[in-house]
């Protein structure tokens, strides 16, 4: 069985107001049921590790999901969240595809942790996809932080000027994403109209740009994995053994 890891944000603070953030949390479950749904064994992982924090605004009424609905349903999927694994214990070898939900706790967390900039490289390099929306595409400024160059000329989407403006958190970041990815050297690239769904992919980098591309990226990722054939389990590995934390 093949593995995807799926790295979230441990951050909650905006910044200048009370207001909470953390995982959009549909843009965990619409992935996350993606995966499984397709036979997949998924792992959790955080900087801090356990339950991640979730913005409060995912779990309003008009931004609830299917997915979201199934996910409260789950119990199995609910303790797995509540657990997730110290992003420096990960050891990439043993997964085939990372992907990272959104949430504005990545700009933060993400965008300067050196164990998840190192972890997309080792994706990269071994030719095992790595796939990010919303706000996670700043887990790309700590890969470029590590790799001088590693943007520039990459073509990726990432939730746009135009829509932290219309959501009224452009004062409560510490820079717009899509503005500090062109300043990398980044092509970012956006849908026409605010909010809805656009996905780049450029080899094996795969991007999404808002909640509703979250689905849409991992369909992406997928359809990169079914196009490489699965590899031999690492040593010590065998299909009745998995780190996942979810594979039940």
């Amino acid at each position: 069985m093949q593995k995807i890891l799926m790295v979230l944000t441990s951050h909650s603070e905006m910044e200048n107001t009370d207001g909470k953030t953390g995982v959009w949390l549909g843009e965990f479950t619409d992935p996350y049921y993606e995966f499984i749904d397709a036979g997949y064994a998924v792992t959790l992982t955080s900087p801090k590790g356990g339950r991640p924090p979730v913005d409060p605004m995912s779990e309003l009424t008009e931004n609830i999901t299917g997915s979201n609905r199934r996910f409260q349903d789950d119990q199995a999927a609910k303790t797995a969240f509540s657990q997730t694994t110290v992003l420096n214990q990960i050891n990439a070898a043993e997964y085939d595809a990372v992907f990272y939900p959104g949430g504005h706790g990545p700009i933060w967390d993400l965008a300067k942790d050196n164990n998840s900039g190192i972890l997309i490289h080792d994706f990269l390099d071994s030719g095992k996809p790595v796939a990010l929306v919303c706000h996670s595409p700043a887990a790309l400024i700590s890969a470029e932080l590590q790799r001088p160059g590693f943007l520039q000329g990459k073509v990726v989407s990432a939730f746009s000027n135009t829509e932290e403006t219309m959501v009224g958190r452009s004062g409560n970041v510490p820079y717009l994403l899509q503005s500090k990815l062109e300043e990398l050297g980044a092509e970012v690239k956006t849908a026409l109209v605010p909010f809805l769904s656009h996905v780049e992919t450029d080899g094996l980098l795969i991007t999404g740009q808002n909640p509703l591309s979250a689905g849409p990226a991992a369909k992406a990722l997928i359809e990169l994995l079914q196009q490489r054939p699965e590899e031999t389990l690492p040593k010590g590995e065998d299909e009745n053994s998995s780190s996942a934390q979810f594979a039940e």
